[in-house]
């Protein structure tokens, strides 16, 4: 293991802090879709994201039934964690099941609001449980 791997609890805590995340899911004879998103993690949970029905992210993801997500610490000292798995699909959705995800990301009200333009009869949450994870954390370098 190299010295600027996270233990379990360290990339845990990590991807449960607030990041944009990158998903990335398999696109047959090109290179994978990788787009920013917004995510929801609880250590120990599963990485759940909300999109629609017909995205093209949707689509590969239930095609290939996984995706990876990376999220980074952009300023030094830098670090990532990296998390793989299969997918699972929440077809039933309702403006509270997204209300935890995007609270992370927005002040209740501007929350609300978003809510309120964004959300739709379209609407899926995509989850899942990290089995692999990738992780490196340059601070461990310091001092």
């Amino acid at each position: 293991m190299s010295k600027t791997t996270m233990s379990a609890h360290e990339r845990e805590e990590f991807l449960a802090d607030l990041h944009v995340g990158v998903i990335a899911a398999e696109r047959d004879g090109r290179a994978p879709l990788a787009v920013p998103i917004w995510y929801h993690y609880s250590p120990g949970g599963e990485v759940v994201v909300w999109t629609e029905r017909g995205t093209v992210k949707e689509q590969l993801i239930r095609a290939s039934g996984r995706f990876s997500l990376c999220a980074q610490q952009e300023a030094p000292p830098y670090r990532y964690v990296s998390v793989e798995g299969p997918a699972t699909f929440q077809e039933t959705v309702t403006p509270e099941d997204v209300r935890p995800l995007v609270r992370r990301y927005l002040p209740d009200d501007e929350a609300e609001k978003f809510i309120a333009e964004s959300f739709n009869d379209r609407a899926v949450l995509i989850r899942m449980h990290p089995q692999r994870w990738f992780t490196v954390d340059y601070g461990k370098l310091e001092g």
